[in-house]
């Protein structure tokens, strides 16, 4: 079974952020070295653990894998205001981190998961240097109605009103009759809670209010990509319960970018499939790196 628990060999370091250390699993590549770097960024309420199962086989195939949390999340220090938990924002302190690892001539491959690709793109908006950008079960903009929308709206008056415990309570709550959360290793249960209730309030509700105001920034982008010759991919999975297949495939037609859909995955492709992940994401990063 692949989760956020899964063995690897990366090292627990801190890197530079504007907000203070930025946490990170780093993997140093492993195979010849094709002198790039793979940077990892999670999703709302995700971290660094998320890309537990790609970072050996990153490394192997030749790229330094780099999986971080988000400031505010887990380990990672944030800002005190939530606003300064919206994309752009935290785009731009992420294209800083790009700046530092490609300062020693390394060219970083830029992956975003969920809420993690709408800051992805903030960063390219706020002109990282990236030789390529992956977009990873994230969409063109706010989370559409459904399921996820409601447990997010259900979640910030909880937060907002008795904090993150009554927060991670219902949750779990709502999770109960879940059989998938029912077959669950303790100890992997056990990070979830630990993991929420590490993070900054302000960065979980900044990154929920956002996560229901983002405007479709999907033109801007690809004219950012285009005029920067930067190559993208949108992969997702065919069941994916956040933002539809559809919706982001139409997004990658419309970003000029190439489109893979994972049959049977939801919306983490990452812990779900990685070996499928990996089928589409090692063979067109080699390609980008080629050109």
């Amino acid at each position: 079974m692949h989760s956020q628990l899964s063995p690897h060999h990366a090292q627990r370091v801190d890197l530079p952020g504007r907000h203070g250390p930025v946490a990170a699993l780093r993997a140093p590549a492993t195979g010849p070295d094709l002198g790039a770097t793979a940077l990892l960024v999670p999703g709302y309420t995700g971290s660094k653990e998320d890309f537990a199962p790609l970072l050996d086989p990153i490394a192997e195939a030749g790229l330094e894998a780099v999986a971080i949390d988000l400031p505010g999340q887990y380990e990672s220090a944030g800002p005190a205001r939530e606003q300064d938990y919206h994309p752009a924002p935290l785009g731009a302190a992420l294209a800083e981190l790009v700046e530092k690892l490609a300062s020693d001539g390394r060219r970083v491959l830029l992956l975003g998961h969920s809420y993690g690709g709408l800051v992805a793109r903030g960063a390219v908006l706020a002109g990282a240097p990236v030789s390529g950008l992956t977009l990873m079960a994230s969409g063109p903009s706010e989370l559409p109605p459904g399921l996820r929308r409601t447990a997010l709206d259900q979640g910030e008056l909880a937060m907002r009103d008795k904090g993150l415990e009554e927060a991670q309570r219902i949750n779990e709550a709502r999770l109960a009759h879940n059989p998938r959360w029912a077959a669950m290793p303790q100890r992997l249960k056990d990070f979830y809670r630990e993991r929420f209730l590490r993070s900054t309030p302000e960065g979980l509700l900044g990154m929920g209010a956002a996560l229901r105001a983002e405007p479709d920034l999907v033109a801007k982008l690809g004219r950012a990509l285009h005029a920067a010759g930067v190559p993208c991919l949108v992969v997702c999975g065919e069941l994916d319960d956040a933002w539809s297949a559809a919706s982001q495939r139409d997004m990658a037609e419309r970003l000029d970018a190439d489109f893979a859909v994972l049959p049977g995955v939801l919306h983490s492709p990452n812990t779900e499939a990685p070996e499928a992940l990996l089928g589409t994401l090692l063979p067109t990063w080699r390609t980008w790196l080629e050109q």
